[in-house]
């Protein structure tokens, strides 16, 4: 039976066609996400133990890393992680604010560089009520933005289309990321 096929037993027709994504069910299911609060459940904690390509690292800090969103809302969208496990901004030292800060403004320059971007979304949610996906891990999205990029995917069809395999996309970024090195990082 093919897909044509089977669409015949999912109601009327309606004459849409239909993007299947079954892929985003281990994201909706939660089958990503740590079974608890520990460190030793935690994958933010566990992705820098490997190399950078497997966990699609961009950078590395001395406080914290530059890591490609798993589930992005954009190609090239990333995360600023502390290496500490911690879940709250205000509970972080000066010296991992200040870091993170430097590569938050380092991730814009290798994204404007690789992918010219026409803006950013910047921030973080805390707590699970506050919308983070990993509560028990403090994380920074770098979301790029370009005019026009609210196409008829997520607006009708609730899908993303994501134009890159992520680790071509780190290796992308990794290259712009060192390029961009010396323009006013002082990291």
């Amino acid at each position: 039976m093919t897909v044509e096929d089977a669409s015949e037993f999912a109601g009327e027709r309606d004459g849409l066609g239909r993007l299947w994504t079954p892929h985003r069910m281990a994201y909706i299911g939660g089958e990503s996400k740590p079974k608890d609060g520990s460190i030793s459940a935690c994958p933010f904690c566990a992705i820098p133990a490997g190399t950078d390509e497997d966990g699609l690292i961009v950078a590395r800090g001395e406080h914290a890393y530059v890591v490609l969103n798993l589930f992005p809302y954009n190609s090239g969208h990333l995360m600023i992680v502390p290496f500490e496990h911690v879940s709250m901004y205000a509970d972080i030292s000066d010296q991992v604010v200040l870091e993170m800060g430097r590569l938050t403004q380092h991730a814009v320059r290798a994204l404007t560089h690789a992918m010219n971007p026409s803006g950013f979304n910047i921030g973080m949610n805390q707590g699970e009520a506050g919308g983070a996906g990993i509560a028990a891990h403090l994380h920074q999205h770098v979301v790029p933005r370009w005019v026009g990029d609210s196409n008829f995917f997520p607006i009708i069809g609730q899908v993303k289309a994501m134009p890159a395999f992520l680790g071509d996309t780190r290796e992308q970024l990794a290259r712009a990321w060192a390029l961009t090195a010396d323009d006013h990082s002082g990291e």
